[in-house]
């Protein structure tokens, strides 16, 4: 008896958000006319990185490294203090910083300059937060429901999160903070951004109706490895992948349905390559092929027009 197809679907809402995308546009024009240093990982994809890298571009970690004029800030942001460090050392610097992640920087400083304790919601030794964090005198960094039984007394708690946390976690950890610390006034700015939003509901819906979850990002991507939670949670199996040479025919062997997603620091040719390759392997286990299914065609580069919250 011949087996089912198995069928493809890509979600609703996936791949390179428009922070991302004129990060890369930024740094690829910056480097025709004259070398360029990047402080840091632009984004967190092994491909993107590796392409800039054959355009002549430089990555460093430290400032005392760099042999360029100029230098750019990646997509993730960096403190006024780490800003400051290169413009002293005679740098021109180029910012890259996603405008949802200055949003970001901008609402903690409100909430700082009102009289809040500022507490951020994030994975701590992230570049972005420790943007976020660097030019603050005191602050709390959390990232699990558990640990706010471990903040410090205040009367009122500004709270913000890093852009490309689970939306729901970080609304699960300001309700309890307003639980254990009736008293005070728990003050939340919503940072998390709009792409990562739209990305982790897409996982949600595409986690429901699939067996199998295929996340194609960057390893060091939090946005990625958040799908790949998503995912697990509501029922599937998920495998983080960075590209379609990591794929295993194994793992799909007896099931009949498998989604797409990617972290939106992904490029579009990656997503595609992975989709090829998931043909393929559909075609070696039943002989016929597969089925492919878009939740919404080319959703994913309308996702870039998305502004702030």
């Amino acid at each position: 008896m011949q087996r089912k197809t198995m069928k493809i679907t890509r979600a609703q809402h996936y791949g390179m958000c428009f922070g991302v995308r004129d990060a890369i546009s930024l740094a690829k024009a910056q480097t025709q006319d004259e070398p360029l240093t990047i402080l840091g990982d632009l984004v967190h994809n092994e491909q993107v990185m590796a392409d800039l890298k054959n355009r002549g571009v430089t990555i460093e970690k430290d400032v005392n490294e760099i042999r360029t004029k100029k230098v750019m800030i990646t997509a993730h942001g960096a403190s006024r203090k780490r800003i400051n460090e290169v413009e002293s050392k005679g740098f021109q610097v180029i910012e890259a910083t996603c405008p949802l992640v200055r949003h970001a920087h901008n609402a903690l400083g409100r909430l700082v300059s009102q009289g809040y304790f500022p507490v951020i919601i994030g994975q701590g030794g992230h570049v972005e937060v420790k943007g976020m964090t660097e030019d603050l005198e005191e602050y709390s960094l959390i990232e699990e429901v558990e640990e706010v039984k471990g903040l410090p007394q205040h009367p009122k708690y500004g709270v913000v999160a890093q852009t490309t946390q689970p939306i729901q976690k970080v609304r699960e950890i300001v309700e309890r903070m307003r639980q254990q610390f009736p008293g005070s006034q728990v003050k939340f700015s919503d940072t998390v951004c709009r792409p990562t939003k739209d990305r982790q509901i897409a996982a949600e819906t595409l986690a429901k109706e699939c067996d199998i979850v295929i996340v194609v990002g960057g390893k060091n991507s939090n946005n990625t490895r958040q799908l790949v939670i998503k995912s697990q949670s509501f029922g599937a199996k998920a495998y983080h992948v960075q590209g379609p040479e990591e794929l295993d025919g194994s793992w799909f062997s007896g099931y009949e349905t498998v989604g797409i997603t990617a972290g939106t620091s992904t490029p579009s040719e990656i997503v595609d390559a992975v989709e090829e390759e998931l043909e393929a392997i559909a075609s070696r286990l039943s002989g016929r092929g597969a089925a492919t299914e878009f939740a919404v065609p080319a959703m994913h580069s309308q996702a870039g027009l998305l502004r702030m919250d």
